[in-house]
């Protein structure tokens, strides 16, 4: 078996990527059953993997306003969606076999358990899966943001950012025919072209502390597996080569 290039990861999972289609509602059982598989083979390479996922397939906080409430109100909303999505995820993969652990930023005692540092970290070193679910457990930060807060908490070689391209574009290669691939970006680069593969935030994090991101397709067959075991899938951001 080839050696995996990284020992620790933090995955990051749109809320949509559990839906049937780009921009669906709710969770289809053949979308989360591929997650799951997917999770699985990277994981049999011994890579310890961590989860943050989204619940735009659910509810958006950001989209609160239009809805006549305020926005604090329906993050606190959007929240509560991906703790849907992460016991629905939790059930999948346990399906295929892998134990996972879901831990929550907002404390709902009766299905999962409080997100703690040192426990999560002990749950990745015994071969678990740990789900972070509630985001950062705040309003007005996304699970971008949690997911970069969260891999360096954790310790994470790098943040794998799972899209529905292959990788980083210069606009929406779905709407614009003329956009063109980035193989390798640096952090400043994402932030000054406005690339929206994720928040200001949360690349601005990732800056600071020098944590690598891979975006790529997760609808690609073993993509996790290729991007662990080292193939040059999507796109890179990072420090200057």
């Amino acid at each position: 078996m080839d050696k995996p290039v990284y020992n620790r990861v933090l995955l990051k999972l749109s809320g949509e990527s559990l839906a049937e289609k780009d921009g669906g509602f709710g969770i289809n059982v053949d979308s989360i059953n591929n997650l799951a598989k997917e999770v699985l083979a990277g994981q049999g390479l011994g890579v310890q993997i961590a989860i943050v996922i989204g619940g735009g397939n659910i509810f958006r906080g950001a989209t609160a306003s239009s809805l006549g409430m305020e926005r604090v109100t329906g993050d606190y909303m959007g929240m509560l969606s991906t703790i849907i999505n992460a016991l629905a995820l939790q059930h999948a993969l346990e399906s295929v076999g892998v134990n996972t652990r879901v831990q929550t930023a907002i404390e709902i005692p009766q299905v999962a358990e409080p997100y703690i540092r040192r426990r999560a970290i002990r749950h990745l070193e015994k071969g678990r899966v740990v789900i972070f679910a509630s985001g950062t457990g705040n309003p007005y930060f996304t699970t971008d943001t949690a997911a970069s807060l969260r891999a360096m908490e954790i310790g994470a070689d790098v943040i794998f950012k799972a899209t529905k391209v292959d990788g980083i574009y210069s606009a929406d290669p779905m709407k614009d025919d003329s956009a063109t691939k980035f193989d390798h970006l640096t952090y400043l680069e994402v932030l000054e072209k406005g690339l929206k593969v994720m928040d200001s935030t949360s690349v601005s994090l990732c800056m600071d502390n020098k944590l690598p991101m891979v975006v790529f397709n997760i609808r690609d067959e073993n993509s996790i597996k290729r991007v662990l075991l080292g193939e040059k899938l999507g796109t890179v951001v990072g420090a200057e080569l």
